[in-house]
């Protein structure tokens, strides 16, 4: 399931709640202006959370908490060196500076602070994305949204009063100090920690930052302090010292192009990657995202113009001819792609697994079968320990069926499948092989297993249509082929027909020749259906 939407049309708890109540697994992406943020789910539950950009190190965390001390934290950081394979909170409890609940309550907090700070925003975007997992998380938890929702109501009512004196992060307080001694008010523990760093320098998010609190535990300290009459606005942190660091800006766009990108919200990853390259024209890096992004938008064109301007450097890895492959492969400009590929084996990527597999299918392309089985025999070897991609068992199968071979086509989707049991591609490239071995009943079963994957395969339930026609099954044909052209009304002229065939069946001989024009608008020439449209014409 996705759901997508806008913050103005349904608010974040609104959404939250929804998935509890529904017990969904996945990520919640959402964008507000510049920042995004990511919510996990686990069967309904808060598994973990963070927002890109926003610096809540966990170390620093723990020595502003005191929890550890710098002189241990610097401990396990220089570990950390020597053991790149472990997260920092792994090696701390290795060395029993802090305990694994410790750690785990301290990550709990976290998480729980920037779900609280989503909930401030207001405006932006939604996203959520099924059986999606967080990427290398050592420790995961299981938090129950509905206490978040009531403690993230209070918190929003008071972000909204916060805001009227510090409208943004940008802002610059000087504190008079004088008439805060003289007053002898007791400080809050978070006004005691940010009180020393106030010098009419730093702005709001520095001070976010040094301090190691939230944002709202540093805004609700400052509004006090500025209700009081303590702290006085003195401006803005100016552009001058923004430029100073544009290494920081771009990493900043960089990096929520590439969550942007993982969250499958394409025209605002777009948009960050060409920020990037604003600043920083040459970043082949950002030029390669943006191919690949253009890929997945089947804008093939810009695609081969992203990555060509990349290959021109003498830097270029296999990885960007092979790409820039696959994209002139979808204009059919085949003779390109492989002298793509040619490339992508001399910068390297002869044993690259995917290379050799793109020779297959250009070979597939020009009706070369036998040389096509020669190329993705020699890719398989090449995945080493890592079983073949889904696309490899696609190609090879279909190479074996072309080549007359349908007992190994059938042999290889069906490993296909138990390999990647959730490719419904497969399962119905086994039902096609399967039916054609004469095995209706088990090609029934692929059939039905792979809408069970992706219900919104047309193919799927075209096939499905066809297994039941030819076994007289005409109702079930019926809702099967309408299943398909739901999804792709122009799926082929066949379908139509049929339904047009077993409407005429029921007595429904309106519904049949709208059925048959259906079908001669895809095909004008099909004599077939013209015949049957003409019959239906005369009688009526």
């Amino acid at each position: 399931m996705a759901i997508r939407g806008s913050l103005k049309e349904a608010s974040l708890p609104d959404v939250l709640q929804l998935l509890a109540m529904g017990k969904k697994t996945g990520c919640l992406s959402v964008t507000h202006r510049n920042n995004f943020g990511s919510i996990y789910f686990e069967k309904g539950k808060i598994s973990y959370a963070a927002i890109v950009n926003r610096r809540d190190r966990l170390g620093d965390i723990l020595v502003k908490s005191g929890v550890i001390s710098q002189e241990q934290l610097d401990e396990g950081i220089a570990a950390q060196v020597q053991e790149r394979d472990k997260r920092l909170g792994e090696i701390l409890v290795d060395r029993q500076i802090i305990s694994r609940e410790e750690l785990h309550r301290q990550i709990r907090l976290q998480i729980e602070e920037a779900v609280y700070f989503l909930f401030t925003w207001t405006q932006g975007t939604f996203n959520f994305e099924a059986d999606i997992r967080p990427e290398e998380q050592d420790f995961l938890v299981s938090i129950n949204p509905e206490s978040l929702l009531l403690e993230g109501a209070r918190r929003v009512d008071e972000w909204s009063l916060i805001e009227k004196k510090i409208p943004g992060f940008d802002i610059v307080f000087e504190l008079d100090r004088k008439r805060l001694q003289e007053s002898g008010v007791a400080l809050t523990a978070e006004q005691e920690v940010v009180v020393p760093l106030i010098d009419g320098r730093r702005d709001v998010a520095t001070l976010v930052d040094e301090t190691g609190m939230v944002e709202f535990e540093v805004g609700k300290a400052l509004y006090g302090l500025v209700t009081a009459g303590f702290l006085h606005r003195v401006g803005k942190t100016t552009k001058a010292a923004e430029s100073a660091a544009p290494d920081a800006r771009v990493e900043e766009h960089r990096n929520l192009g590439v969550a942007f990108l993982k969250a499958g919200m394409l025209d605002e990853c777009v948009r960050e990657f060409r920020r990037v390259l604003d600043l920083r024209p040459s970043d082949t890096h950002a030029r390669f995202c943006l191919g690949m992004v253009h890929v997945r938008q089947g804008r093939y064109a810009d695609a081969v113009a992203d990555y060509q301007e990349v290959s021109n450097s003498r830097l270029a890895k296999a990885a960007v001819f092979h790409n820039l492959a696959l994209a002139l492969e979808q204009l059919g400009r085949l003779d390109e792609a492989r002298e793509a590929l040619q490339e992508a084996i001399r910068r390297g990527g002869g044993t690259d697994p995917r290379v050799m597999l793109g020779i297959g299918v250009l070979h597939l392309r020009a009706g070369d079968v036998l040389e096509a089985d020669a190329a993705l025999m020699t890719a398989r070897p090449l995945y080493g320990q890592r079983p073949p991609a889904a696309v490899w068992f696609h190609y090879a199968a279909l190479a074996a069926a072309m080549g007359g071979h349908l007992d190994k086509a059938i042999s290889l989707l069906t490993e296909g499948t138990q390999t990647h049991p959730h490719s419904a591609t497969l399962y119905n490239n086994l039902a096609v092989a399967l039916e054609l071995k004469g095995h209706p009943v088990e090609a029934r079963a692929a059939a039905e297993r792979g809408t069970h994957e992706d219900a919104g395969v047309p193919q799927l339930h075209k096939n499905l249509g066809d297994l039941a026609y030819r076994g007289g099954q005409l109702d079930e044909a019926l809702e099967s082929y309408q299943r398909a052209v739901k999804f792709n009304e122009r799926l082929g002229a066949d379908v139509w027909r049929k339904m047009g065939n077993i409407r005429l069946k029921r007595s429904e001989r309106d519904e049949a020749i709208r059925c048959w024009e259906a079908a001669l608008a895809i095909a004008p020439s099909d004599t077939r259906t013209l015949a049957n449209l003409d019959a239906a014409r005369a009688a009526s």
